[in-house]
């Protein structure tokens, strides 16, 4: 049997292709020939290097997820006030995944499939998440007033899930919301902005009350009508 010798720079051709092609037709609408096409070379050689659509899926979003989620470790353990740290997170999460929206789905298939073996892959066995600075420094802010009482573990799911969400929901979030590409994009802009409010930490008055914003409401208005009111928070 004949062996092919690998070409490094074919190869990145192809993962720079695949992950163009999986973001703009996501996992199921991308085919093996859309990616050959994009990458400029032959459909044979794409299963040589990759075997499958599912493997070459895999591999895309996995590098993603290895340089993503160190950034977020460091996040957590600088040496920074808390509010400057969680408009970090926002952002550093909003924009990956405003980039790389398929991100959400891979990173939670793997973790059903195999979580340990995951988090080995991302982090190694050295380098696991310590979110243990960020529950301290939330713990002290709550003794000193400066947020509402809040355990810091549900502020941290709230971080997360309230990031990660949008995202996972976003098809039936824009159909249902009836927001095209630029409209959601948009919104998601906002939460990086108003991140701090948007996850009812501060003391003292509630969001609602003291926002004066337009824009922020009327991402959040059906025809004009319906909008978020101050009762919401309270009864958080």
């Amino acid at each position: 049997m004949v062996k092919i010798k690998k070409d490094h720079n074919a190869e990145e051709r192809i993962l720079a292709a695949a992950k163009k092609v999986f973001t703009t037709k996501g996992m199921a609408g991308a085919r093996m020939q859309d990616i050959a096409d994009e990458a400029g070379i032959n459909k044979a050689l794409v299963h040589y290097y990759f075997r499958d659509k599912d493997k070459l899926f895999e591999v895309v979003f996995l590098a993603e997820a290895q340089k993503f989620f160190p950034k977020i470790n460091s996040i957590f353990n600088s040496e920074v006030p808390l509010f400057e740290k969680i408009e970090n997170f926002v952002a550093e999460y909003i924009d990956e995944m405003q980039e790389n929206p398929y991100l959400p789905w891979f990173v939670m298939n793997e973790l059903h499939r195999d979580p340990d073996q995951f988090m080995y892959k991302i982090w190694g066995e050295k380098n696991l998440p310590k979110p243990q600075k960020l529950l301290e420094q939330i713990e002290k802010e709550v003794k000193k007033g400066t947020i509402k009482r809040i355990s810091p573990i549900h502020l941290l799911m709230n971080l997360l899930s309230m990031t990660i969400f949008p995202f996972v929901a976003r098809p039936m979030l824009t159909r249902n919301l009836r927001l095209n590409e630029t409209q959601f994009k948009e919104v998601m802009d906002q939460r990086k902005k108003k991140s701090q409010n948007l996850f009812l930490i501060q003391s003292g008055n509630s969001f609602y009350e003291k926002n004066t914003d337009p824009l922020f409401f009327s991402a959040f208005s059906f025809d004009g009508a319906d909008r978020a009111t101050p009762g919401i928070t309270k009864s958080l």
